[in-house]
């Protein structure tokens, strides 16, 4: 076997300078190509909005807030609708995970031929998919806003419910069972004094 000399890629003077001269060139295109890309995103000018105080607030707000209330101020309640756009809408609007959905009377109907109070109690207690109180707590919204939320999408889908009694301030909360106990005790009261009368 013989050995063949091993010779040399680059065997002329203009073949090495072309060599240098690409050993430099090609990593600084490539390296000034490179800050271009990194370069050519859309910047914010001084002056513009996402400059402004109020935007620059927002972004670097922390995620989680703490909401200080007066627990001796009086209870502002929330209308049904403001509470079924916060918290029904979710799943009512849509029909989601087989609830009714809003304004459908034929999903409402068998549900509103059972009456106000056991939607109310269904709403406060969870059914099916549905966590009880909408996934809230009593902190959130109390069982009255809850019932006015039930007889505002009950109503838009065709029932004719009255909004639960509003809850007197200093007296204990009543819920749908409450309620109902509360109204027959009122009528055992007045049937009892017309037995004096």
């Amino acid at each position: 076997m013989s050995e063949a000399p091993h010779g040399a890629p680059i065997k002329t003077p203009g073949q090495l300078i072309a060599a240098v001269i690409a050993s430099f060139a090609i990593p600084i295109i490539v390296i000034v190509l490179l800050a271009h890309y990194v370069d050519s995103s859309t910047r914010t000018g001084a002056g513009t909005d996402g400059l402004a105080e109020a935007e620059v607030s927002k972004r670097i707000a922390p995620i989680a807030q703490v909401e200080i209330r007066d627990a001796n101020a009086p209870r502002t309640y929330k209308s049904g609708e403001e509470v079924y756009k916060a918290v029904c809408s979710a799943c009512h609007a849509s029909g989601a995970a087989g609830a009714p959905k809003f304004t459908n009377t034929a999903d409402w109907a068998p549900r509103i031929s059972q009456g106000f109070d056991t939607l109310w109690h269904t709403a406060l207690t969870g059914k099916g998919a549905m966590p009880p109180r909408g996934g809230t707590s009593p902190d959130d919204y109390s069982d009255y806003e809850i019932g006015l939320a039930v007889a505002y999408m009950a109503n838009n889908a065709g029932a004719h419910f009255e909004d639960p009694p509003k809850p007197v301030p200093g007296a204990p909360a009543a819920g749908a069972s409450g309620g109902a106990a509360a109204s027959g005790a009122a009528a055992a009261a007045a049937g009892a004094a017309s037995d004096q009368g």
